[in-house]
């Protein structure tokens, strides 16, 4: 026989959500490095529209100048730099704990042969990079054949 516990009193309860205290213990319990990384894996987002693909990367703090977008052997290939925040010098804060990720990253994704290659552009604003890749018109992917 189950037992059901109701606590109809609600200066009994738990002040805060079991799910707030878990995370806030998780969160403290995590190592965080002393020093910036030297590379990282930015997050990517990818939908489909009827014009074609858009991809977006989460690039916060990276200048336009800083990445390079590659088409090659059937993929596109976005590579970059995040620099660390300066750690040695005058007037320079000292590092206490570092979460967030800097350094050298590199994201390929292959595409499929409906894109036009050549009608990609992409546009960098706000720390987000967004890559759009239309789809080819004069490509034929699917067709009926009527049988004379």
């Amino acid at each position: 026989m189950a037992t059901l516990l109701y606590n109809s009193l609600p200066a009994q309860r738990p002040a805060r959500a079991f799910n707030t205290m878990l995370s806030e213990l998780l969160r403290d319990a995590q190592p965080a490095a002393p020093q910036p990384s030297t590379s990282f894996v930015p997050a990517a987002d990818i939908f489909e529209t009827a014009q074609g693909f858009e991809l977006h990367l989460a690039l916060p703090g990276v200048a336009k100048e800083a990445v390079s977008i590659d088409f090659q052997d059937g993929q596109l290939v976005v590579s970059g730099n995040r620099p660390a925040p300066a750690t040695e010098g005058e007037n320079v804060p000292q590092l206490r704990r570092v979460e967030t990720r800097f350094g050298e990253f590199r994201r390929a994704f292959r595409l499929p042969e409906t894109v036009n290659v050549k009608d990609i552009s992409a546009e960098l604003s706000d720390g987000l990079l967004r890559v759009t890749l239309p789809f080819d018109t004069e490509k034929v992917t699917k067709q009926h054949i009527e049988v004379r």
